[in-house]
């Protein structure tokens, strides 16, 4: 059975997120990853369908229509077409990035559709197994079968020479010591990717590098001097995102000191950085 169409408020149940920070920080996060499945039309339409869906954090029943009126008015005519606006939703599905729901108006005709924009699945660090002594036992075939069949189950564990070719040598040397295997130095620079994509920086390579490498000396040394770091992965994105914050605004400062500018901040909608500084 079909949704019935209604106002946006309506649907807050198909809502994944509290806030619409968290909204934004999730899409930030999808984006960082996977916008080069995306063509520049399509990753336009993507971006319109996300500031839409700011009422009611990550869910939109707006028309195509309406999407697309949008774009065409904010790049002054030169908007996309309804084909490639579909292309980027049925790829959006694929990712995962979305769900649709199909809903009818009163009388059963087919109204606009719901898109619901989804979390992104983010990894926790591997837990650290407690080792148990194995109880003593007069059955030793049964021991022995045991033995085997742990060993058939047990993942096998890659070391770091299995990191992939897209993280820098440099920081896999770097991590390789405290971290080994090669599934958790790709999560800690896959957060160095997703801070530097949020603050437009992902293509400032050796600045991100260094950056990367600086924030995870950090992160051992409070390792090292205190047990309150739950989650290391967590940490270290945060240190990352505040160092790469910290560059963006002496950046921002420096132009706004050589050439007075005014930024507009569109409140209503996701795409904004809520820490900007307005000039005077």
């Amino acid at each position: 059975m079909n949704l019935k169409s209604g106002r946006i408020e309506g649907f807050e149940g198909y809502s994944q997120f509290k806030s619409v920070k968290e909204f934004n920080a999730h899409i930030e996060m999808w984006l960082a990853v996977k916008k080069d499945e995306f063509s520049k039309g399509e990753l336009v339409g993507l971006k319109r369908l996300v500031r839409f869906s700011a009422k009611v954090p990550g869910v939109c029943n707006a028309k195509i229509g309406t999407v697309l009126k949008a774009i065409n008015e904010e790049y002054q005519g030169n908007g996309i077409s309804r084909s490639t606006f579909k292309r980027m939703i049925i790829k959006a599905k694929d990712l995962g990035i979305l769900s649709i729901y199909e809903t009818e108006r009163k009388n059963g005709s087919q109204s606009s559709n719901l898109y619901s924009l989804n979390r992104f699945p983010q990894s926790e660090p591997p837990k650290v197994k407690k080792l148990d002594h194995p109880k003593e036992t007069t059955n030793l075939l049964k021991t022995n079968n045991q033995k085997n069949n742990k060993r058939n189950e047990a993942p096998i564990e890659l070391d770091h020479t299995f990191v992939s070719d897209k993280v820098p040598q440099a920081f896999v040397q770097s991590v390789k010591y405290f971290f080994s295997d090669a599934k958790t130095i790709e999560e800690y620079w896959h957060m160095v990717q997703v801070a530097a994509f949020r603050f437009e920086y992902d293509q400032h390579t050796d600045d991100i590098l260094s950056i990367a490498v600086q924030s995870f000396k950090q992160l051992i040394r409070k390792l090292k001097s205190t047990k309150s770091v739950v989650k290391p992965i967590a940490f270290f994105y945060g240190i990352v995102s505040n160092k790469l914050k910290e560059l963006f605004l002496n950046q921002l400062t420096e132009v706004s000191e050589s050439k007075p500018t005014r930024y507009v901040l569109e409140t209503g909608e996701v795409m904004y950085y809520d820490w900007l500084h307005s000039g005077s």
